[in-house]
């Protein structure tokens, strides 16, 4: 089966090209998937049996400030790959839901984002109807910029950190995510939710961090997101319901040791 992955040099393409014998991948460089006649080139080229869309605006907050940007990526140019003929698994996320539940949300719970890049997110689930939609969140991983990287540099850097201990959500191994996404080539159409099982806040997986390091977990103070101001606001809650893959734990002590080994390799945390 041949495999096409767009926004190569991500987080999850990484971890999916690493792990795929027959895929191309694909940098923006490569593939603007805005432009319909260069994903026809691109199809025509490789032929892929599946195409995987990682390509996104993943800048949420400067989403707030460009969403026809941010849409343009996240929600027009999906309908692109999804003409092609070809299987589409679009990848999503947890920010397509409002935060006011307090259970996990379900595949089939409505919908209803509450900023910019939640929107531009929720437009390509649509312009990907009929094919699979995975819905992941709080992705982190060996390559690319994430908060888990964040963390280990600022245990270096700084006697305490403040970090928002009032927004919940389940922590993702892009790894475990790409072995996920890798079984759904013949999936029947729907979403499905690609995340590590459990839940905690953005403070909580900062001290698991601190501890993984050796680091006195108490060095991690609890502040609310009213404390850390930003152009768009977060769901509160977006834990995402039947998640399919480990407990979040679990799969941050496995990462850990890649993560801090790309890290001494010269990796950008």
């Amino acid at each position: 089966m041949r495999w096409l992955i767009t926004g190569a040099g991500g987080m999850l393409a990484t971890d999916l090209a690493g792990l795929l014998d027959d895929a191309v991948a694909l940098s923006r460089a490569e593939l603007d998937i805005r432009d319909k006649d260069a994903v026809t080139r691109a199809v025509r080229e490789h032929r892929p049996d599946v195409i995987v869309n990682c390509a996104a605006w993943t800048a949420v907050d400067d989403a707030e400030r460009h969403e026809e940007e941010a849409l343009a990526v996240n929600g027009h140019a999906v309908a692109n790959l999804a003409s092609t003929g070809a299987r589409l698994i679009q990848i999503s996320t947890d920010y397509v839901f409002d935060g006011t539940a307090r259970v996990p949300y379900a595949e089939d719970a409505p919908t209803r984002p509450v900023n910019a890049y939640g929107r531009t997110k929720l437009a390509g689930e649509l312009a990907a109807d009929g094919h699979v939609i995975v819905r992941t969140a709080w992705l982190y991983g060996a390559s690319g910029r994430n908060f888990v990287k964040t963390m280990i540099r600022l245990e270096r850097e700084r006697e305490s950190v403040s970090v928002v201990a009032d927004q919940h959500g389940g922590p993702t191994w892009s790894a475990d995510l790409a072995r996920y996404v890798a079984t759904l080539a013949d999936a029947p159409p729907g979403v499905h939710h690609g995340t590590n099982a459990g839940q905690t806040t953005w403070h909580g997986l900062a001290q698991e961090v601190f501890t993984l390091l050796g680091a006195d977990p108490a060095r991690v103070k609890p502040i609310p997101a009213s404390d850390y101001p930003v152009p768009a606001p977060r769901p509160a809650y977006s834990v995402l319901g039947n998640p399919r893959l480990r407990d979040w734990r679990e799969a941050l002590g496995e990462a850990f040791v890649e993560i801090q080994a790309g890290l001494v390799a010269g990796q950008q945390p």
